[in-house]
């Protein structure tokens, strides 16, 4: 009797839940084991939806989140359930969300095949190598505890160290990297790590105490879950300073249809042939014609959402890095927007004088005592101002350069070639499917990626909307007959 095929799945975030739980529900032409591997204890959760002592909402309505896109209104079902009276545009806990794709994996799993496996693994994997010539690959384990699953799911059982696994298929669902060092902290000394810097704001919980005074670097969505967090935690009694390069906050969601947006996907290509000025001019003037129209800016930024994979892949290299040096900064605030709850809680803590925005650059970190003097310049100007501050937190974002990663398994993937970095820094370079090219250029058949850093070849790869379609997609591939996967590698 031949062994099972083997697929492991690293992570167990919202990408790694996805695709297991799309296996699960595909019919496999031969036994099949699915492993997901997750470091942590909880699965399906990841730092988006991981149960915070603060009650973080969603981004986007309830009625987008479906896990399914064949049932759209799959999670606002579930989250009625717990909240009764939610409607598809209320924007729900985080948390929930959590729970959501907990449950969704569950049903997945009781209702498989008989012939297809279902474990799941905790550990932390430091390295995937190829084994000999052959497609398969080996995935090494720094810590080789294994979840046991009983009545509750959960109890933990030790294992040997270094613990591996062969596999035929692996998926990496990597997730959001941790973001870049500020360069100005170079020079603290390293007690300010532990008090006065918080280089990561997922690591620990946020606790603010009544009168500090806090720095929050960047001014996107982090910041602003911190400086929400840190105003309910101190009853309104911090004041807080967001300084970036622009100093721009995203706007609220809206209620919108999209019968306002004529779009034309042929102009916008054409646009982005050219030149990423020559695309820009033609969503502004989309944006501005919707508007005349009675419509919502927010359709045309959909539209171009949605045909955002082509519009990159359309321009030419120079142009791409014209686009992230002058645009992106004004794509991502109007992209990636608020809850109009979050936004009024954002404005109010402003009016009180507790929020200061600023647009500018750090120059330099000093410690004073038990607190922090910041140097900086704003935007325009040339005299230099500082700010000192209880603490500062680091609030930019994921750091997509792999090549300052000091994660163990990217590090080993890019050593070995099996991995590359894409020459903007948005990631790293993937073929269909998601198939990792490696440093020849070629793509693998049986290694893969799914997961935000997908967007140096698509773009727009973060939010659920996205990474649902590249998980469905990925399962259905590896679920298909070898030879049909064999003529879909070499096409």
């Amino acid at each position: 009797m031949s062994p099972p095929r083997t697929i492991v799945i690293v992570g167990a975030g919202f990408s790694g839940t996805l695709v297991a739980a799309n296996l699960l529900r595909s019919q496999h032409w031969a036994t099949t084991r699915i492993v997901l591997v997750e470091r942590s204890s909880s699965v399906a959760r990841g730092k988006a939806y991981a149960h915070r002592e603060y009650p973080y909402l969603l981004n986007v309505p309830a009625g987008r989140m479906s896990a399914d896109p064949s049932s759209p209104l799959d999670f606002l079902s579930f989250a009625q359930h717990r909240i009764p009276g939610a409607t598809a545009e209320d924007f729900l806990p985080r948390a929930l969300y959590g729970e959501y794709l907990e449950a969704t994996l569950l049903d997945a799993e009781v209702s498989a095949p008989p012939h297809v496996q279902f474990e799941r693994l905790r550990g932390e994997v430091c390295a995937v190598e190829k084994i000999g010539d052959g497609p398969a690959y080996r995935v090494r384990l720094s810590d080789g505890r294994t979840l046991d699953a009983d009545s509750d799911g959960s109890t933990l059982s030790p294992d040997a160290a270094g613990r591996t696994l062969d596999a035929d298929d692996v998926v990496l669902a990597l997730g959001n990297p941790p973001p870049a060092p500020l360069p100005c902290t170079e020079e603290l000394p390293a007690t300010a790590e532990l008090q006065q810097y918080l280089s990561d704001p997922w690591t620990q919980p946020l606790r603010f105490s009544p009168g500090e005074t806090v720095l929050l670097v960047g001014s996107g969505l982090t910041m602003v879950d911190v400086a929400t967090a840190a105003a309910a935690s101190s009853n309104e009694q911090v004041v807080i300073h967001s300084i970036s390069r622009h100093g721009l906050i995203p706007p609220s969601q809206t209620q919108f249809s999209h019968s306002a947006c004529k779009g034309d996907s042929a102009t916008m290509l054409r646009a982005a042939s050219f030149s990423a000025l020559t695309l820009l001019r033609s969503v502004r003037e989309l944006a501005d014609e919707t508007v005349q129209r009675g419509g919502d800016w927010r359709e045309a930024v959909t539209f171009i959402r949605n045909i955002a994979p082509s519009l990159w892949q359309r321009l030419p290299a120079r142009e791409k890095r014209r686009m992230l040096r002058h645009v992106r900064p004004y794509w991502d605030v109007h992209r990636h927007r608020l809850p109009s709850e979050t936004l009024a809680k954002l404005n109010h803590l402003r009016r009180r004088q507790k929020l200061h925005v600023h647009a500018g650059r750090l120059l330099e970190f000093e410690t004073v005592g038990s607190q922090i003097r910041v140097t900086w310049r704003a935007r325009g100007a040339h005299e230099l101002q500082t700010l000192l501050v209880d603490r500062v937190v680091n609030c930019i974002g994921p750091d997509y350069n792999v090549r300052r990663s000091r994660d163990p398994l990217m590090c080993s993937l890019l050593a070995q070639g099996l991995a590359v970095s894409d020459p903007h820094n948005l990631g790293i370079r993937t073929s269909s499917y998601g198939a990792l090219v490696d440093a020849q250029g070629r793509a693998a058949a049986n290694l893969f990626y799914v997961g935000p850093m997908l967007r140096a070849d698509h773009w727009e790869a973060t939010a659920a909307q996205e990474l649902r379609g590249h998980a469905e997609r990925l399962a259905s591939y590896l679920s298909a007959p070898v030879g049909r996967m064999r003529a879909a590698a070499t096409a």
